[in-house]
């Protein structure tokens, strides 16, 4: 094992299956299934990250019971014709030396359950409102629950018959287990609630008979979050009497611990902890509970590097770290730790976006700095170049980084050309936003890539024709970004650009009010900059909410922050005009106007519009090329890269067939 990570790399055994490391991918939507299995690219995903090094893999959950079932493309485990389905998944995991657990969910009352444009009938342990979903459900009759126990014995005996090493139990978030166990969403007077051990009772049986179904050799685990965070949920000291009593009794191998609950707003952040939160943050209350129990403890949460998990090993905090997102964002983080190379890893930096920001739009998972991620039967490795070319990439920003590192990848000779003293981009100004600094570790990790692939770097090196003809271009790649669309506002105040502010080029009055059209980072991020700097802000969004377009938990999350620091929102409110002290909005629904009164400054946070002058100069020099990133769209880091990636290695195999057919 390696000198740097001896924890980290010791192997881990339980119930006689050795896991080779320490590091564990937890179950995570993908939105990968091929008719609710385990398809070809469900499979292709979790075996990049078994090929990648991974001690340990548990898949998504997996629904066992019809009263939970919807229209969404998660993983069914309901009947014995899904086995083979299932074991093709084992054995993809389990051929490059990863163990495999299958995790089983219930989801209780926390759901909408879709199906066909139509709210379904949601069961849980009594009719309380959820708080999340804005659900009240149907108190599920006794015999329903003595229904579901069996159910999650027989989708365990299908996990184990598929060949699976383990079998998880999910009691985590507010989930259905959860649900059983506290009494503020169980007030059933039947032998499932009441007193706390009737409350246990339908987890307790769960498992026993899980066991039962799965014999002696196979894992049989808890997923359980250490403290729920919100008003009415499962505390840390309950969890901890839970937990006790459950090893103590030999019920579980294993205790996998999270935090959070997804039945309210403010406690479903810790589902997928953002940039925001502390890394590591739930391992001192994995350690409260490893103090409890004679299980092995393990433990998520915004544990995103080797390092990171390395100290919680070390510290006995936990016996296996949950390093999720980091798998997600370089499969192959293990072995390049172990391999005396984790500084060629490419580090999560807890953005959301393309996890579980693509899960919440109904799409498959992926990933703003890797592409391939969920979509890795799409990409074979990339071609080498049988002819190396001279490519130019003008702009440095994300999209052109990825460019250069793509094309440098085929094997072409690359200069990266930035017109300023450093290389990020937009993302520069990003990362200055508070508590957004993580963010600029995407330029890090690009940075990084460039340095690996020996890319030439000039900086402070404008692109126009005469530079591209001084550099002996063969191809051009675009990327020279975008700029805020020019303001088109009626009279006449102090109007500044957002931009400017986290530059620090200009200086905002005492009293100021953020326009913000974008609805994302930038206006709540502005709003609450500009506050912990001593001004009196209100932040009036042309959207339905503040932070419209982010991931939903970090939505929530925000809006919490906001409040916090008490800063107005006003919704629905499109820029109109401004005077000395008066800034002007129409209702965006209505057309009404909006006054707010008493303010010095508008900050505006704009949309931007590409900026490609150098297109029509390239085009006029006879040059190849392509656009990518924001001179192409305005949008965000995830599509720049994106672009950087599957447009480059597109633009240079055509050009490389283009020259063959010549």
């Amino acid at each position: 094992m390696p000198a740097t990570f001896p924890n980290l790399f010791s192997p881990l055994t339980i119930r006689g299956r050795e896991i080779r490391n320490r590091i564990l991918s937890t179950g995570h939507q993908t939105w990968l299934a091929k008719g609710n299995v385990p398809g070809d690219d469900l499979i292709a995903y979790h075996e990049a990250r078994a090929r990648g090094g991974a001690g340990l893999i548990v898949n998504e959950s997996a629904r066992f019971h019809a009263s939970t079932l919807g229209e969404a493309p998660e993983l069914v485990i309901l009947s014995d014709d899904a086995i083979p389905h299932y074991a093709r998944l084992a054995a993809a995991v389990q051929r490059h030396g990863a163990r495999i657990f299958g995790q089983l969910s219930h989801s209780g009352r926390v759901s909408r359950r879709m199906t066909d444009g139509m709210r379904g009938v949601v069961y849980a342990p009594s009719s309380v409102p959820e708080n999340r979903f804005h659900t009240v459900p149907r108190e599920m009759p006794t015999e329903m629950v003595a229904e579901i126990i069996e159910a999650a014995a027989q989708g365990a005996r299908r996990y184990a018959e598929g060949g699976y090493d383990g079998v998880e139990l999910m009691a985590s978030h507010g989930l259905l287990f959860a649900q059983f166990l506290n009494p503020a969403s169980n007030r059933r007077e039947d032998i499932y609630g009441g007193s706390a051990e009737n409350r246990l009772r339908p987890l307790k049986e769960a498992l026993i008979g899980a066991r039962k179904a799965v014999g002696d050799g196979v894992v049989l685990g808890l997923r359980i979050s250490a403290d729920e965070d919100d008003v009415g949920g499962l505390d840390q000291s309950t969890v901890i009497g839970i937990c006790r009593q459950l090893a103590e009794e030999g019920l579980v191998d294993y205790i996998n611990t999270t935090m959070g609950t997804m039945a309210a707003l403010g406690g479903s952040i810790h589902v997928v902890p953002p940039m925001e939160i502390d890394t590591a943050y739930v391992a001192p209350r994995a350690a409260a509970i490893r103090a409890a129990v004679k299980v092995p403890v393990f433990v998520a949460g915004r544990i995103n590097r080797p390092q990171i998990a390395e100290a919680v090993l070390a510290a006995g905090q936990a016996d296996m770290c949950g390093m999720t997102r980091a798998l997600i964002v370089d499969p192959d983080m293990p072995r390049k730790a172990m391999g005396g190379r984790a500084d060629e890893i490419r580090a999560c930096i807890g953005c959301n976006q393309a996890c579980i920001g693509h899960f919440h739009a109904g799409n498959p998972i992926s990933c703003i700095q890797n592409p391939v991620t969920g979509r890795e039967r799409r990409f074979d490795p990339l071609p080498a170049t049988p002819r190396a070319r001279r490519v130019v990439v003008a702009g440095g920003g994300p999209g052109g980084m990825k460019a250069a590192v793509t094309a440098a990848e085929m094997g072409h000779q690359v200069l990266l050309a930035e017109a300023a003293p450093q290389l990020g981009g937009q993302a520069l100004l990003a990362q200055m936003l508070p508590d957004r600094a993580e963010f600029g570790g995407l330029i890090t990790n690009l940075q990084t890539e460039l340095s690996l692939r020996q890319v030439e770097v000039r900086l402070n090196a404008p692109v126009d024709p005469a530079f591209l003809r001084a550099s002996g271009a063969e191809a051009v790649i675009l990327a020279t970004g975008s700029a805020p669309v020019p303001a088109e506002v009626e009279g006449d105040g102090h109007l500044l650009e957002a931009t400017e502010v986290l530059a620090g080029a200009a200086n905002p009055g005492g009293r100021v009010v953020v326009a913000d059209w974008r609805c994302d980072w930038i206006g709540p991020g502005i709003a609450l900059l500009l506050a912990q700097k001593g001004h009196q802000v209100r932040l009036a969004v042309n959207g339905i909410c503040a932070g419209q377009n982010l991931q939903q938990y970090v939505r929530d999350h925000w809006a919490g922050k906001l409040h916090k620091a008490g800063i107005e929102v006003i919704p629905y409110a499109r820029l109109f005009g401004l005077d000395t002290d008066t800034a002007y909005f129409t209702h965006a629904a209505s057309g009404a106007p909006i006054v707010l009164e008493g303010v010095d400054t508008i900050v505006r946070v704009a949309g931007n519009a590409p900026s490609n002058a150098l297109e029509g100069q390239v085009h006029d020099l006879g040059l190849p090329f392509i656009t990518v990133g924001d001179c192409t769209m305005a949008r965000s880091a995830e599509e720049a890269i994106h672009d950087g990636y599957v447009a480059t290695r597109r633009f240079l195999s055509d050009l490389t067939c283009a020259r063959k057919d010549a």
